[in-house]
């Protein structure tokens, strides 16, 4: 699904977000358990720049059970700083972002992601786990059940590129200095992004 039409059906569903704003404040500041937290450092792999600086953190098990999770996640992401701006897969070939850090949020289905580009980690998304990917980390969904679905968001004013080869150097200086929010996608101010993730 590319860009133009995610936002499209983004915009769809932005509506339901107001259905359901109990489930939201229930969950909106409970911090994860830790053991449900883990933190991946990824060095360079190949082409593949991944982020020197910022660990992939993955939170398992911390979305609102709800048998509709979309709208209730991308209001979780909205009121943390980090706007939703699709709903749909992830792409099935290696690939990273130069011009955002990424947060995606599972809603429905499972799947086996590999992230840090060709032969890196592999971790297991299942409804209800979010996995926060700073800029250059290469991720690839190396197979899904039909109806998985991530929530995709970024922090206001990023757009997301998708890159495929070695980055320049430009890119490099990019990647290592793009801002991010002082608040974590799902706990907010006090969440693993604010002990973990450290501007410059």
């Amino acid at each position: 699904m590319n860009g133009l039409s995610r936002r499209h059906f983004i915009g769809a569903l932005s509506g339901l977000a107001l259905s359901a704003p109990v489930l939201f404040n229930r969950y909106a500041s409970a911090a994860p358990a830790a053991d449900n937290v883990k933190l991946l450092r990824l060095e360079r792999n190949n082409w593949v720049p991944n982020n020197p600086h910022l660990p992939v953190i993955f939170y398992q098990g911390v979305l609102p059970p709800s048998p509709a999770m979309t709208a209730p996640t991308e209001s979780l992401f909205e009121n943390n700083d980090w706007p939703p701006q699709w709903v749909a897969s992830i792409f099935s070939f290696h690939h990273y972002h130069s011009t955002a850090h990424e947060v995606l949020g599972c809603v429905s289905g499972h799947a086996k992601v590999m992230l840090g580009g060709p032969g890196g980690e592999v971790i297991t998304m299942t409804a209800g786990d979010v996995a926060l990917l700073p800029a250059g980390t290469g991720h690839c969904n190396q197979g899904s059940s039909e109806d998985f679905q991530v929530v995709g968001a970024y922090p206001p004013h990023q757009q997301w590129d998708i890159c495929r080869t070695a980055p320049t150097s430009e890119m490099l200086q990019r990647i290592s200095r793009l801002p991010f929010p002082e608040s974590d996608p799902v706990s907010g101010r006090h969440g693993p992004l604010t002990q973990s993730w450290q501007q410059g």
